[in-house]
């Protein structure tokens, strides 16, 4: 889910209200805050805090809510996983730290510390693009040894990693969620034995996203191909506009206040799409939103 903004430090609330009945009424399975997509480590600890008791409070247990934890600093990790808690979050989630690379050892000791000081399960999120570090799969292996850490989100987009992944927890550990990050290999993931997917364009078009992996577990996957296709739709309308890996996160609030859902404010240094670049994904919006409708979702 994306963090609503008005401001460098400030929430915007109405937005977010909007946005989570609207993510809801997708029929999705939960909501995982504060992570890439939600521009996560961008934003102060007050505001996390805050948007972890807003959203928990207006879920009231109708999904589960897991909330990104991942940081720099052990200690505030911690701190926010406790308050997660305390607010009524149902799991947490953290990927590698971002600024020194650890080795895998040292990853590995990580998980055990954390684990020993966490006031809820955990999942782990392998996001290498960003922190430099994989979750290699020796690390995944001896992190299913630990009956707190519950599942796997794995945004490498490698696909031989991830159909590793899936035999290794078939093997060791059948009752782990295991999810893909990037939406265009959605459906791949699911043939390769994953649960299903941690979404950014979900934000947008929920249903979308719920009916590919339900066509799947169906056995209709011809449907599940003919989503799959509006799904890459979806990415290359929204998340191509400009050069930065920012464009994605950009492209979905863009696509978010053009729907009228919430505003488009991005955490410093980013920053909103400029004026013709809002005209553009206004026009893409009606374009897609008639395509979607025509899938009876």
């Amino acid at each position: 889910m994306v963090t609503p903004l008005r401001g460098r430090d400030e929430l915007d609330v109405a937005g977010l209200e909007r946005l989570i009945e609207h993510i809801l009424s997708g029929g999705v399975s939960g909501l995982f805050i504060l992570g890439t997509t939600g521009e996560g480590p961008s934003l102060s600890y007050r505001l996390r805090r805050e948007l972890v008791e807003r959203v928990c409070r207006q879920v009231k247990d109708r999904v589960p809510v897991l909330v990104g934890i991942t940081d720099t600093a052990f200690v505030e990790s911690v701190n926010l996983a406790r308050h997660s808690a305390g607010a009524g979050a149902s799991a947490v989630v953290v990927a590698p730290p971002y600024y020194l690379p650890e080795a895998q050892p040292e990853l590995q000791e990580y998980l055990e510390h954390l684990v020993a000081e966490l006031p809820l399960p955990l999942f782990i999120y392998n996001m290498p693009a960003l922190t430099k570090v994989h979750f290699e799969l020796d690390t995944v292996r001896r992190a299913m040894d630990e009956p707190r850490i519950i599942g796997l989100k794995d945004s490498s987009g490698d696909l031989n990693y991830f159909k590793a992944a899936a035999a290794l927890i078939r093997q060791h550990r059948p009752d782990w969620p295991l999810l893909i990050g990037p939406e265009e290999k959605l459906f791949a993931a699911l043939q390769l034995g994953g649960n299903g997917g941690v979404s950014g364009g979900a934000n947008l078009f929920p249903k979308l996203y719920v009916q590919v992996v339900e066509a799947h577990r169906a056995g209709n996957l011809a449907r599940a191909e003919e989503l799959q296709k509006q799904i890459q739709r979806v990415s290359d309308s929204f998340y191509r506009i400009g050069k930065y890996s920012s464009s994605i996160i950009k492209g979905i609030k863009c696509t978010l206040a053009c729907m009228g859902i919430c505003d488009d404010f991005m955490a410093e240094p980013f920053h909103r799409f400029r004026a013709s670049e809002w005209e553009l994904v206004k026009a893409r919006v009606q374009e897609i939103e008639a395509e979607i409708a025509k899938l009876n979702l």
